[in-house]
């Protein structure tokens, strides 16, 4: 089974590595000085690793025929926790590791309360995160007045900011937590669970396994991806607000299923939403060059999506 959802993957992956050297090529042949700059090239690589963990959050929960609409709820939660404690000692970086622990405990919290309504109150995981959105959401602006808060010390900015050898440091986090969700997947006994669950959850309950210890465990991976989202987010804007990144729940979930993630479980790899994602970017960067309206490349997200549900479903 798992060969056979290895193989669908692959198919998936080169579909991206052919529409991505479409894109070059035609970005290439009409708007090549612009596109090729390092000035955009810079822009791309600060703008994807965010977007890149909350798609990675989602993915994971996606992969067990679930999914997470908290994700950027659970990301303002985290960031605005942080804030908080920072904002006691305004710029003191002494403060950072406090701020880092208490926001890592909220969404350690979200995460199993998440599980814990999926796994155990038998609540479906549209409803459960749903619900869990709107909750974190009203208190979210309950904890910052619907202001927003910043005064951050420089230890936190450079990880939104800085670089290390020439590359972004959001890059190189996005690209760390990428590879370790890929080798917990692919190599651990947990990862395969999450597979077998996606394909069949009563089937891997019924076979002795722990589908409820699996469910709480992916939606704590999945809020503590939310965590280092928060945090890339801070460093990057610096400052929270309850409604950061809302329009990023869409494009979350395009990208899963770009990346070749079945909306009901039991295929998907970490490389293709890596993929999905530079297509994405590449797209949203051309077509913004292009002068091209933001509301319409929303619009073309939606349609893409609808899309690729649609071949999904023809081919399974």
């Amino acid at each position: 089974m798992m060969s056979m959802l290895n193989l669908r993957s692959d198919r998936n992956i080169i579909y991206l590595l052919v529409i991505m050297a479409a894109i070059l090529l035609l970005q290439g042949m009409f708007n090549a000085g612009a596109f090729f700059s390092v000035s955009n090239f810079q822009s791309m690589t600060s703008q994807m690793p965010l977007l890149g963990m909350l798609a990675l959050a989602m993915s994971v929960c996606m992969l067990t025929g679930g999914i997470n609409l908290s994700i950027i709820a659970t990301t303002n939660a985290c960031g605005l926790v942080m804030a908080s404690v920072m904002a006691m000692s305004p710029g003191d970086g002494a403060m950072l590791l406090p701020a880092l622990l208490a926001g890592l405990v909220t969404a350690v919290i979200i995460g199993l309360i998440n599980g814990f309504l999926i796994a155990f109150v038998g609540v479906s995981p549209i409803l459960a995160t749903l619900g869990m959105m709107t909750l974190i959401n009203g208190l979210n602006v309950l904890i910052s007045g619907g202001t927003v808060i910043s005064g951050f010390p420089p230890s936190l900015l450079w990880l939104g900011n800085g670089t290390l050898l020439g590359i972004p440091m959001p890059l190189i986090l996005f690209l760390l937590f990428a590879f370790l969700l890929w080798g917990l997947l692919e190599y651990t006994p947990l990862g395969r669970t999450v597979y077998l669950m996606g394909s069949n959850e009563k089937a891997t309950r019924f076979s002795g396994l722990n589908t409820q210890k699996t469910i709480m465990a992916v939606y704590v991976i999945s809020s503590v991806l939310c965590w280092v989202a928060a945090i890339i987010m801070m460093a990057k804007f610096n400052s929270a607000k309850a409604g950061y990144g809302e329009s990023y729940l869409l494009i979350a979930i395009l990208a899963s299923v770009l990346g070749g993630v079945n909306p009901d479980g039991g295929f998907g790899r970490i490389i293709g939403i890596v993929l999905a994602l530079f297509v994405l970017q590449m797209l949203e960067s051309g077509l913004n060059l292009l002068g091209v309206s933001s509301y319409l490349i929303m619009a073309l997200w939606g349609g893409i999506l609808i899309l690729f549900i649609a071949l999904q479903k023809a081919r399974s």
